[in-house]
């Protein structure tokens, strides 16, 4: 029976792998296209973007089934890891059995919102709506199924049946208890988006199924909510047009990894910076920095920059968890630099201008920054320095020139966003095209036949990220409806003390704010009530805008709630609970930089 099983499952696989490389692909073909269409015909394709949003939740939901069945969604293993061998199984098939608990219960909802979908059509392709929300209830089937098959080869027949005998029991005293549940009101914000949450996560059950089963709890139990509408949460989540970016650059970047280009740019860093005592590591903080804001989505431009960088760093002996945590830390770091989708949400939201944001947001990434920089020294100043010579000012030129057609890929991209070339959406493509081309005449590095396994792994990671982020969008949605957002607003604007207290109580706000909401959700939720507060107080909107977001990138990559830090994670494949420890002092520095941005307006303010 097992080998009847074990052979089902890779037939299963294969066939699901097979259908999400094929949709990667297509994306990249469809975006392309929408740019050769439109800047070089003048005539856009009014179709592409609406059948890539099409196609894109439906490889978001097979890339999340595809990293269930490889058992890489991302999870904290702290306490598995701890545990005695003889609790490993048992451990392990609980975190499993919560997942497979989320998705059966979550299956019908999805179901009846696909149904709901039916009678509304697309505009440019009138194509019912059915065929793009079928991804739901179908991607839910499928990890359900994966989920049982690891259920079954996770332990002994007796220890699956006492973890899902435990499991029950659980469930069924929540049920039991709805009626008191019911009338507690919000304090079930903190049994459920707290306790339940953190005691998924630190228990090891993925990240986006923790969050899952945390809102669908509250939802179902505290209120009389309809559960298809956590699924249209999800859906809108996972499939925000912008994030098509994540999948694109994480192809991008496995694509100038296998060229050479990766090595290239590399090696020319390394010989500037090579000799010094974590020369990589300010690298890694540079690259951020410039990277960041091409895609408007901070998973994809660790995307862009982790693959590039890591495999050095590692051979130079850097452990995975000080390199997630710095990862982590940039992408907080790097949240104020234009063209940022949060700027423009803030612009759009609050009326602000958004070309003043755009000016206002370099400088305090630089001083955040700054900050970051100074604990990469704190860190390596007593590490024996490795033995590696300075380079030769021939030996660089030399790394230069090799590196040069790579070195021109982030200008590349970012000069097609600033140019109106692309969108932010469709740029990575522009930046495939580049890799391909350079890989294929100048690296001469292009292997086609990991092309497939690359197009596999990209869906794999990005399903595993848009998974975690659809089940945070529930969960803020959970948020906002249970009035939390207004009350917050009100009772910040009757503070004493004037600015300096409103500016402490926005940081620590928005820094708890953005470890369970996405920078966009938060904007949208509380900008409109908070920036009249500011203003009314004399605080500049844009100073406001820097401090309200690097607060909100705290609260993003700040483990163990920061959907961030888990993509990070997930980018780089190394552990959650490597990087905790390391990423505390990077933590510290980015709060002490956001003090010093909210006591000097001039740093965002100077330059308007």
């Amino acid at each position: 029976m097992t080998g009847g099983l074990l052979c089902a499952e890779r037939v299963l696989t294969f066939a699901v792998e097979k259908i999400a490389a094929v949709l990667v692909a297509a994306e990249i073909i469809i975006l392309f296209s929408g740019v050769i269409a439109r800047y070089l015909l003048h005539d856009s394709l009014v179709w592409s973007d609406e059948l890539a949003s099409i196609l894109f939740l439906w490889l978001a939901m097979l890339g999340a089934s595809i990293a269930l069945s490889r058992n890489e969604h991302m999870r904290m293993t702290a306490l598995i890891s701890r545990a005695s061998a003889s609790a490993r199984p048992a451990l392990e098939a609980f975190t499993i059995a919560a997942c497979l608990a989320f998705l059966v219960m979550i299956v019908w909802p999805a179901c009846q919102y696909a149904v709901n979908e039916r009678d509304i059509t697309t505009p440019a392709l009138e194509l019912s709506s059915l065929w793009r929300a079928a991804a739901l209830p179908v991607g839910v089937a499928l990890m359900a199924i994966f989920c049982l098959l690891r259920l079954v080869r996770s332990a002994a027949l007796a220890v699956v049946a006492e973890v899902l005998l435990a499991l029950l029991l659980v469930v069924g005293a929540f049920w039991l208890l709805r009626g008191e549940l019911h009338e507690l009101g919000r304090l079930n914000l903190l049994i459920f988006f707290v306790g339940v949450a953190g005691a998924c996560v630190f228990a090891g059950v993925p990240i986006g199924f923790g969050f899952g089963l945390a809102t669908f709890g509250y939802l179902a139990l505290s209120t009389s909510t309809p559960l298809a509408v956590l699924v249209g949460r999800m859906n809108e989540g996972m499939s925000h047009l912008i994030l098509l970016a994540v999948p694109l650059f994480v192809f991008l970047g496995l694509l100038i990894e296998m060229t050479g280009m990766a090595r290239a740019m590399v090696s020319f860093l390394a010989s500037l910076l090579g000799h010094v005592r974590g020369g990589l590591a300010y690298v890694l903080i540079g690259a951020m920095y410039l990277v960041s804001g091409i895609s408007g989505s901070k998973a994809a431009d660790m995307a862009a920059v982790a693959p590039a960088l890591f495999p050095e760093m590692t051979r130079r002996g850097a452990k995975g968890g000080e390199l997630v945590a710095l990862l982590a830390a940039t992408g907080a770091q790097t949240e104020t630099i234009p063209p940022s989708l949060v700027l423009i949400t803030i612009g759009s939201a609050t009326g602000v201008s958004i070309s003043a944001l755009f000016t206002g947001g370099l400088l305090p990434a630089a001083v955040v920054g700054a900050g970051l920089c100074l604990v990469v020294w704190l860190r390596n100043r007593r590490i024996a320095p490795m033995a590696i010579a300075r380079a030769p000012l021939a030996d660089i030129g030399r790394q230069f020139a090799i590196a040069l057609p790579a070195l021109f890929l982030p200008l590349v991209i970012r000069a097609a966003v600033v140019e109106g070339v692309a969108t932010a959406t469709e740029v990575s493509t522009i930046g495939i095209v580049y890799a391909f081309i350079a890989g294929l005449l100048i690296y001469r590095q292009l292997n086609w036949r990991r092309l497939v396994p690359m197009l596999i792994d990209t869906a794999c990671l990005s399903g595993a990220i848009l998974f975690i982020i659809g089940t945070a969008t529930g969960m803020a949605w959970g948020l906002t409806q249970s009035g939390f957002s207004t009350a917050l607003a009100r009772t910040m604007a009757v503070l004493p003390g004037g600015a300096p207290l409103f500016l402490f109580v926005s940081i620590v706000a928005f820094v708890v704010l953005g470890s369970v909401l996405e920078g966009i959700p938060s904007i949208v939720l509380f900008g409109p009530l908070l920036f009249p507060i500011a203003q009314n107080l004399g605080i500049h909107p844009v100073h406001y805008a820097m401090v309200v977001i690097l607060s909100m990138g705290v609260g993003l990559f700040a483990p163990p709630f920061g959907v961030g830090y888990y993509a990070a994670c997930a980018i780089g494949r190394i552990d959650p609970g490597a990087g905790i420890r390391p990423i505390a002092a990077y933590m510290l520095a980015l709060m002490v930089g956001i003090v010093i941005v909210a006591a000097i307006p001039w740093i965002s303010t100077g330059f308007l």
